[in-house]
């Protein structure tokens, strides 16, 4: 398989299944659970930030908040290090992976129904994923790498979950390096890509990502000084054709695990993922994206 572009459509029916998870109630519970609630997140913050720093960085084993801040890419440091590593003096990262699966398990049965949980499409879906998944190569990809160290489950319906997981962080882990060549810092890219009107909106991002308005304005201002933003906010021609191209090379980068699969693997991966993605689509919350 040669067009990359079959990748993506494969990862944006996959990656919902993966992302839906820190905005559910099971999520929220289930950090509550292990002691990892906290009362000090931003008001209007769409899920609490303790948990989900800890949930996505545990893999990593006890890390500090500079390797958070270096691997998340476009989230405040200064917002990070209000919760990692205290986090850590909370709950042991294996008893955050626990509550993270445990709480996936509830999410899907409750999004999709046990019948379709216990499907033979889901173990369909599942198998060719976790194949895909299992394709990647770990170097320069810590996140992914990190997500590839860990036991797959028995259960196919979060076998399926794991294996988008990887394969979100997968992906990536290849667009920050992108991101990097390119120039731009994390607060930079995220105001690009909400400029697009594709990522969230500029009140989520600054929201989920502990950006102020004030950073916000400068970064807006930085990429203006490069001919990416007009004096309004949205992309020059010249930065619509940036995030083009960053798309591009993020697909061809992300490509291995799908080249795995074989075009028809990965259509039919994406047939039946889409089918499952559908519910997940539905459960965010109002207002996320856009711009």
């Amino acid at each position: 398989m040669t067009d990359a572009r079959a990748g993506r459509r494969c990862h944006h029916v996959l990656n919902p299944l993966n992302a839906v998870l820190y905005f559910s109630p099971e999520f929220t519970q289930a950090m509550r659970g292990i002691g990892l609630d906290t009362d000090d997140d931003a008001p209007g913050s769409f899920f609490g930030m303790r948990g989900y720093f800890a949930a996505r960085s545990a893999a990593m084993g006890a890390v500090g908040p500079g390797t958070v801040t270096a691997t998340f890419f476009n989230f405040s440091h200064e917002l990070i290090s209000r919760h990692i590593p205290h986090a850590w003096a909370i709950a042991s990262p294996a008893q955050v992976l626990a509550a993270r699966l445990a709480a996936a398990d509830l999410m899907l049965r409750r999004l999709l129904g046990d019948e379709a949980v216990g499907s033979k499409e889901m173990a369909e879906a599942a198998e060719l994923a976790v194949r895909a998944a299992e394709g990647a190569g770990r170097s320069g990809r810590p996140l992914y790498a990190a997500e590839a160290d860990q036991p797959w489950a028995k259960a196919p319906h979060l076998a399926l979950w794991q294996a988008a997981t990887m394969l979100r962080e997968h992906r990536g882990d290849g667009h920050i390096a992108l991101l990097s060549h390119a120039g731009l810092d994390g607060i930079e890219a995220l105001v690009s890509h909400t400029a697009s009107g594709r990522g969230f909106t500029t009140r989520a991002a600054q929201t989920i990502r502990g950006h102020s308005a004030g950073d916000w304005a400068a970064a807006q201002e930085r990429l203006r000084e490069r001919g990416l933003l007009d004096a309004d906010g949205e992309l020059t021609p010249r930065g619509a054709e940036l995030r083009k191209e960053l798309e591009y090379e993020t697909d061809r980068l992300a490509v291995g695990p799908y080249e795995r699969l074989g075009a028809e693997g990965t259509e039919r991966l994406t047939g039946l993922a889409g089918v499952f993605a559908g519910a997940a689509v539905g459960a965010f919350p109002q207002g996320l994206f856009g711009k």
